[in-house]
């Protein structure tokens, strides 16, 4: 599912949602939507501005171990490359 018409279902959806379920809600959005390959840019900018989708993504990536190893392995490698580049 592209996450476009992810958020445009969300948009007309969600006032039929309670607010005190809102959060839930957007986390299954954002659990959905990651485990069918959408990546963390595809969804902030498919769902910019919209509180509920931040707050799920942000708890998202809190509690995914696997995205920040991703981080921390790229940050590695760009230092790596960096080193090699300042010795020649």
């Amino acid at each position: 599912m592209s996450e476009l018409v992810a958020s445009e279902i969300w948009s007309e959806l969600k006032r039929y949602v309670n607010t005190v379920d809102r959060a839930e809600a957007a986390e299954t959005i954002v659990a959905i939507l990651i485990d069918h390959d959408a990546t963390v840019d595809n969804i902030k900018d498919a769902f910019k501005g919209d509180v509920d989708i931040k707050r799920a993504l942000t708890t998202y990536l809190d509690n995914d171990k696997s995205y920040e190893d991703e981080e921390e392995e790229d940050e590695d490698e760009e230092e790596d490359y960096n080193e090699e580049n300042w010795e020649n």
